[in-house]
């Protein structure tokens, strides 16, 4: 076992909160690089992304995955970026075996090869998840910033479901692809996958950069919620469907990630662990790292991690609401996003002062047509050319 693994952290002058204050994770998001040969504009990851002369190592991973394991948590989901970009994942998932965790790799399925879905196989993989970015090969490789991509997703996903493994396709969906939502379920069928996750963008990140050229009309979503009912009803038993809906066209916010610091934890590629995928977009919180803390102790102690867990935080009306233990207050991403304080009631609830100015700002960008993307990229973001 390496030093990297037996080392002493910092001492911690307290000991971890008793699990009834807060429960414990169920789930983990692993971001083990953020390195991706696609460049979607809808990409969560932050617009400052970690290098990979940042990133942790193999046993520092290692060491994250086996504490994990001692927290409680059940599932890992191995992401980024593009987590097959990392050599040694084969490693990492056989480890996650090794300690008792279900794995799920979150992939774009491009970098696979047969040779590689067999050894994840072989180490214990639990289930592949693909994004696909249309169904028409060259609007996905526009989006997808990628010129031969989507072949080598559905190559990918045959590989997939021929070592046995249960495959959920994922399908983030905008103005530019939604008019394709029949035909991707059609195809979510056609590659035998378990489960089809359709997921309207999140606009955080590189997605909310990109929210004028990826907001879909009023008319697109009401079109797009009768083919989901229509499609879960006829497809029962054969497809399970996941819908997961636009915030900007909601009456009610969502429970993200079950709520800020109860059920769910995001470890970035340096080792940050954050409450969600997005969290770093809130300035001014400080996101303790594996480097310096134990699990235990960041998920019990982190100042940013306990900033907005419970109702105890929330502001009128969330504080009185008899939904704030459903949603707890919404996502604290978006409400800084769109009104400069985490702690404001998420946009998204109709009881926000905000609510129609995001109904209004969504009106006003899904009619302005624009068209062009900014592609995500460790550049800082590259506009798509004109014509293209």
């Amino acid at each position: 076992m390496s030093d990297v693994l037996n080392r002493t952290r910092p001492a911690s002058p307290l000991e971890p909160a008793p699990a009834s204050t807060h429960g414990m994770p169920v789930a983990a998001l692993a971001e083990i690089t953020h390195r991706c040969p696609l460049q979607c504009p809808y990409c969560s990851n932050p617009l400052e992304m970690d290098r990979a002369a940042a990133e942790l190592t193999t046993d520092e991973w290692r060491r994250v995955l086996s504490e994990m394991a001692d927290l409680g948590v059940l599932q890992i989901h191995f992401s980024g970026g593009e987590p097959t970009a990392r050599t040694d994942l084969v490693e990492l998932v056989q480890h996650a075996t090794d300690v008792g965790l279900y794995s799920n790799l979150i992939t774009s399925a491009v970098m696979l090869t047969r040779e590689k879905v067999a050894e994840l196989a072989k180490a214990g993989l639990s289930h592949v998840q693909v994004s696909f970015q249309a169904v028409d090969p060259a609007l996905a490789n526009r989006i997808g910033g990628h010129r031969r991509g989507h072949g080598k997703k559905l190559e990918a996903s045959a590989w997939i479901r021929d070592e046995g493994m249960p495959l959920t396709v994922n399908a983030v969906v905008h103005r530019q692809n939604l008019h394709e939502l029949s035909d991707i379920i059609d195809m979510a069928v056609e590659l035998d996958a378990h489960r089809l996750e359709i997921a309207n963008v999140q606009y955080y990140g590189w997605a909310l950069r990109n929210r004028a050229v990826l907001m879909p009309s009023e008319a697109q979503i009401e079109e797009a919620n009768r083919v989901v009912a229509e499609a879960t009803k006829r497809l029962h038993g054969i497809l399970a469907i996941d819908y997961v809906v636009p915030d900007y066209y909601a009456l009610r916010p969502k429970k993200c990630m079950g709520g800020w610091g109860r059920q769910f934890l995001n470890i970035s590629p340096a080792g940050k662990v954050l409450p969600c995928h997005a969290a770093e977009s809130i300035t001014g919180l400080r996101f303790d790292s594996v480097r310096d803390h134990s699990l235990a102790w960041i998920w019990g102690h982190s100042e940013a991690i306990n900033r907005y867990r419970g109702t105890d935080w929330m502001p009128e009306p969330c504080r009185i609401c008899d939904f704030k233990e459903v949603d707890f207050g919404g996502c604290r991403c978006q409400a800084f996003a769109l009104t400069g304080d985490a702690a404001n009631t998420d946009p998204a609830c109709a009881l926000s002062p905000r609510h129609e100015e995001i109904f209004a700002t969504a009106s006003a960008e899904a009619a302005g047509g624009t068209t062009r993307f900014v592609y995500r990229n460790f550049a800082g973001g590259t506009p798509e050319p004109e014509g293209r």
